[in-house]
């Protein structure tokens, strides 16, 4: 799924740019979940789990991922690592595909808890700093979703794709035993084709690299289409996310079935 060409009318496109570089935030707008950090404080406060939409994902998901007491099967923990459009903008906390996610785990009898650690605005060198903060948080399976602020801004691919494999290790080395899935991320055309075809290839070089799934493109069936987009064509509205969490689940569901959910001894 490519970046169709009519969401990007020059006027909107340079605006929204203009936005993003002056303030560091993808969507052109106020964020209801929150402005972008401006210090590390501010990127620590953003994280969350899924339903609580508040702090103390930390707190909550080492609770979840321990065994519970009433059913004695242990609930995994997700981690969503990624950016404004893994944290929701312009939509409630439970609006956003992690906690529609969770939702839908539940409905198919595979509980988890799902913590959102999306930051708005953030790039993917950004995502290499903040990573070592997020992964305080015990994870069964961290889902990265990055790089949608680089291609706004025309950043080199290759310093995406070096920042993705440092995000990559640092779990590796933290939370050996948590499993990794890649989310594959899209160029607007504005940059050219060369740059679109370079930015796309990211993931298919990272994901075979690192020997981890590469999930399909996150906003697959929403991109480009006013109806399920917000007024700043970039982010989904409340029937976007419902699709784009649809597809997350349908990728997601195979492996979060093969997640640990081991029975209480003694």
């Amino acid at each position: 799924m490519k970046w169709p060409l009519r969401c990007w009318p020059a006027k909107k496109l340079r605006a929204c740019l203009y936005a993003t570089m002056c303030a560091g935030v993808v969507a052109c707008g106020p964020d209801r979940n929150g402005d972008s950090a401006k210090d590390a404080g501010e990127a620590k406060n953003n994280m969350s789990a899924a339903k609580g939409g508040g702090g103390g994902g930390t707190e909550r998901a080492t609770a979840a991922g321990a065994v519970s007491a009433s059913t004695s099967v242990r609930k995994p923990v997700v981690l969503f690592f990624g950016t404004s459009l893994t944290a929701g903008y312009g939509l409630d906390p439970e609006q956003a595909f992690p906690s529609l996610i969770e939702k839908k785990a539940q409905a198919d009898s595979l509980p988890i808890t799902a913590v959102n650690a999306g930051l708005s605005g953030e790039t993917t060198a950004g995502a290499a700093r903040r990573i070592d903060w997020v992964l305080r948080t015990p994870a069964d399976l961290v889902v990265i979703e990055g790089g949608a602020n680089d291609a706004l801004r025309g950043l080199p691919p290759d310093a995406a794709r070096a920042n993705l494999e440092s995000v990559i290790a640092a779990v590796r080395q933290k939370q050996p035993h948590a499993k990794i899935v890649l989310i594959q991320m899209e160029a607007p055309p504005n940059f050219g084709a060369a740059y679109t075809r370079s930015f796309r290839s990211v993931y298919t070089d990272v994901a075979k690299k690192e020997q981890i799934p590469l999930l399909p493109f996150l906003l697959d069936g929403v991109a480009g289409i006013p109806r399920l987009n917000q007024a700043d064509g970039v982010h989904p509205n409340l029937a976007g996310e419902r699709i784009v969490a649809d597809n997350l689940w349908r990728a997601l569901k195979p492996h979060i079935a093969q997640l640990d959910r081991g029975v209480k001894r003694g």
